[in-house]
């Protein structure tokens, strides 16, 4: 990370959800933290510090995305904290949280001191820490939650896994909420999921491949939501794939439960029959197809590896129930689960392939061709997804907002710009994106870290 600096940002349409901000002016950061905001700001602004002109973009506080998997240390041939960095640099997000499945696990205060240092020296973007829930990620026995908090974890979690014991999860509440942390859950039953592959449906039996039911999912998220009820526990659902899931959490969030949940750009852009190959989309009626406004989608075969995830692509019922989840507030953040993989280990049987895609360079792009352009959420309902919301979950105070004194974090884009995905130019280690050849509208103008621009089109 590079020491604080001074920067303006002159003549940007400003969109601050924080501080129910939307104006044209100018952002001036000073020393790495925010001066000031608003129309004439630049009168204020001593000679000599540089300039970024925004005029015709928008300038939001830094995006932060709280579900990031840097593979280090131990994965990396996948991606490193310094590649993963610039990935997020180039998607926009100045903050950045990263999940502790590694080799060997962030379950110890060393592993956690690892990564800090590493991401001060080859870091490009603010890198914060999730802790292992339990020891080794294996849901047999708990991590040490309080020390994992001292050392600086801004959330707990064993994405990847799921603890499958009831009573060890309660426990793990419990110890959670001494600490203000919250846990953050990957929600998968497997004695129900058991060796699936896609989402169980029409076209799993289709394509012959084992199914991952929707209840798969469903019946964590309820055992979440009670146990948040019992414990007072925050717990963040990560990646919601099903309509079940939205409507438990929206009726949990109703009754005051501290639960909450997140979505994926690929869970709201596509389905499972994108499985089957683009020619799918031609030979039905189109209802899997996401509305691109008439942009070309490129083709790509059946059985493609880079739509395998986890959890999987569903139907088009459930997409439409994340997209209506976020549109009504009971999904309050929007995440990557950027997942690199090596081409050679994405390049086998659909069965063996390791689940997971790449998500942080058009992320935001995607986000508003199916929320904004499509008149789903405003641009400040879906700003405030990626900023406010999980700095509020994950305390972090001073991100999310350009209130003066916060961070220097800024990104600069404009929504309307068009161009074409290509995975071979990502600054990631790996390439395993099914969104290759796909034409996207919103692009990343340059992106701000404590006044330091990590990143400029």
């Amino acid at each position: 990370m590079l020491s604080p600096a001074s920067l303006l940002i002159t003549g940007g349409r400003i969109v601050d959800p924080a501080n129910r901000v939307d104006l044209t002016g100018d952002v001036w950061i000073r020393d790495g933290k925010i001066a000031a905001v608003g129309p004439g700001v630049s009168a204020q602004v001593p000679a000599g510090v540089p300039t970024l002109d925004a005029s015709g973009k928008v300038v939001s506080p830094g995006l932060i995305d709280l579900h990031v998997h840097l593979r280090e240390p131990g994965q990396s041939a996948k991606e490193t904290i310094a590649t993963g960095t610039q990935a997020a640099a180039r998607g926009g997000f100045t903050s950045i949280v990263c999940m502790p499945n590694t080799s060997p696990s962030i379950d110890n205060t060393s592993a956690v001191a690892l990564i800090q240092e590493k991401a001060q020296r080859e870091g490009v973007v603010n890198v914060f820490v999730a802790g292992a829930l339990t020891k080794g990620i294996a849901g047999e026995e708990l991590a040490p939650i309080g020390s994992l908090k001292n050392a600086g974890v801004v959330a707990v979690t064993d994405d990847g896994h799921c603890i499958q014991n009831n009573d060890l999860m309660r426990r793990a509440l419990e110890y959670a909420r001494m600490f203000d942390l919250t846990v953050m859950d990957h929600c998968q039953d497997y004695s129900i999921v058991t060796d699936g592959v896609m989402h169980e449906g029409y076209w799993s039996a289709s394509l012959g491949l084992r199914g991952w039911p929707s209840a798969g999912e469903e019946m964590i998220v309820a055992r979440n939501i009670l146990l948040a009820e019992l414990t007072g526990c925050r717990v963040h659902c990560q990646h919601m794939s099903a309509a079940g899931s939205i409507r438990l959490i929206r009726e949990a969030k109703k009754r005051g439960v501290p639960i909450s949940g997140e979505a994926c750009p690929h869970h709201f852009t596509l389905t499972d029959m994108a499985l089957a190959g683009s020619e799918a989309f031609w030979d039905g009626d189109g209802k899997g197809l996401v509305d691109l406004g008439g942009l070309a989608v490129p083709k790509w075969p059946s059985y493609d590896t880079n739509f395998k995830m986890n959890p999987p692509l569903r139907s088009a019922a459930d997409r439409e129930a994340i997209l209506e989840g976020l549109a009504d507030g009971t999904l309050e953040v929007l995440a990557s689960d950027h997942a690199p993989h090596c081409d050679f280990q994405k390049e086998v049987e659909f069965d063996y392939a390791p689940f997971g895609i790449t998500g942080l360079e058009n992320e935001l792009a995607l986000s508003l061709m199916q929320l904004v352009h499509t008149k789903r959420l405003s641009l400040s309902a879906m700003i405030e997804k990626f900023t406010v919301n999980p700095a509020r979950l994950l305390g972090l105070r001073t991100k999310g907002q350009l209130t003066v004194g916060c961070d220097g974090d800024v990104t600069v884009f404009d929504p309307n710009a068009e161009w074409t995905y290509d995975r071979m130019a990502s600054v990631s280690k790996s390439k395993n994106s099914p969104f290759h050849g796909w034409p996207m509208k919103g692009k990343v103008g340059a992106t701000v870290v404590a006044g330091n621009v990590a990143f400029r089109a």
